[in-house]
């Protein structure tokens, strides 16, 4: 598979509140530094897997809007907007923040991610 498309694939699909899906598309050694509005997160393969956890007990539906994607070689970047549905309100889509984000991909696995996100 492409790095593209192994992206397209983790980004497409409503995976983000499944942590065994997740886990399947993370390198063994995947880290992400990720710049939000609340500052600088270094994340490890647990550490996204317990956000996997955490976003899975607020929200009953994941759905990211992808507006750019851009691939050369191993690299791919994307620009998108996570939308979710609360199990307070599961009747109203809410936008949750538009991120960018830089993969490596690795062994057809995400490896190294370097991302920005603003709240909505």
């Amino acid at each position: 598979m492409q790095p593209k498309d192994i992206v397209l694939e983790f980004y497409k699909s409503d995976i983000i509140l499944d942590k065994i899906a997740v886990s399947q598309f993370l390198h063994p050694d995947v880290t992400v530094d990720w710049n939000s509005s609340k500052g600088f997160i270094q994340m490890n393969r647990d550490d996204i897997l317990n956000l996997t956890d955490e976003l899975s007990r607020a929200y009953i539906r994941s759905k990211i809007r992808i507006s750019h994607i851009v691939a050369e070689e191993n690299t791919v970047a994307v620009r998108y907007s996570h939308f979710v549905k609360t199990i307070e309100n599961p009747r109203e889509e809410m936008l949750l923040a538009h991120f960018f984000v830089i993969w490596e991909i690795k062994e057809d696995k995400l490896f190294k991610g370097f991302q920005m996100s603003q709240f909505s």
